[in-house]
């Protein structure tokens, strides 16, 4: 079985995450490790508290995985601590990581920042040249080029001064109310669109993290990096047409719709 590890803040509530991520690696197919690098009090209304791990703790998170399993793809989310990225970005070189999708996780869908300047600036310095592709959604583009992007063009603009100012791979997310649920894929100089069907479904809570997990896990089971992310959009697509809804908020998806077996079965009246 390949395998892929995520390192994020954990989800209490399962919607996002590291809860998220590994229920997307196990439906997708592959061996599911985790490196956490906060906690979170939170639910489908909103984030409590965070207590961060201390940077000598998740490095030896990291030591721990990649000298005994070594992951085949690596997932890294929501990293708010410039002390953690640099550890993680350590790491990811010592070790020699391969297949690294970031989700700069820098700007919440409502614009509020989630991450200091400085944190983001070393996430930009240290994690960014490593990565093998880049996630960033509408706002967190905006943020890393520093102006507005208010149509398709503008899109593959931002995706192409991305991708050759840290020389990787960049994911363009749509939504946010620009140009639907189509993603652009812009990669070594040539951009894909991958459209994608909206869905009406308001419980969206950790979309991001659920689509650069499904993405790494492709990435890790030997698919090409379009092939990853049109499999990853089938899968997110699935998981939000399933309707799940729970909680009073923007509720979690069904990570787990396509998993169908005996032991998924409900006890009868």
């Amino acid at each position: 079985m390949k395998t892929a590890i995520t390192i994020a803040g954990s989800d209490s509530s399962g919607g996002a995450g590291i809860q998220a991520d590994i229920k997307t690696m196990i439906t997708n197919g592959v061996y599911a490790m985790s490196a956490i690098t906060a906690l979170t009090a939170q639910n489908t209304t909103g984030v409590t508290s965070i207590l961060n791990a201390t940077p000598e703790f998740l490095g030896q998170e990291l030591d721990s995985i990649f000298t005994d399993i070594y992951p085949d793809a690596v997932k890294i989310g929501m990293v708010s601590d410039k002390e953690l990225i640099k550890v993680i970005a350590a790491k990811l070189r010592q070790y020699e990581a391969k297949n690294i999708v970031v989700d700069p996780v820098m700007v919440a869908t409502s614009g509020a920042k989630l991450i200091s300047d400085d944190a983001a600036d070393t996430l930009k310095e240290e994690l960014f040249p490593l990565a093998s592709v880049l996630t960033p959604n509408i706002p967190e583009a905006e943020e890393l080029i520093g102006r507005k992007i208010t149509s398709a063009e503008e899109m593959i603009d931002a995706a192409k001064e991305i991708s050759e100012k840290y020389h990787c791979a960049v994911l363009c997310k749509g939504g946010h109310n620009l140009n639907d649920a189509n993603d652009l894929l812009y990669a070594d100089g040539v951009y894909r669109w991958f459209n994608g069907k909206r869905i009406d479904n308001p419980n969206t809570h950790g979309t991001g993290c659920t689509l650069s997990s499904a993405i790494a896990s492709n990435l890790a089971k030997g698919f090409s990096l379009e092939e990853s992310v049109e499999r990853a959009k089938e899968y997110i697509s699935g998981a939000l047409a399933a309707m799940l809804n729970l909680g009073k908020g923007s509720g979690p998806m069904d990570h787990g719709f396509a998993i169908k077996n005996e032991y998924m079965k409900e006890a009868k009246d």
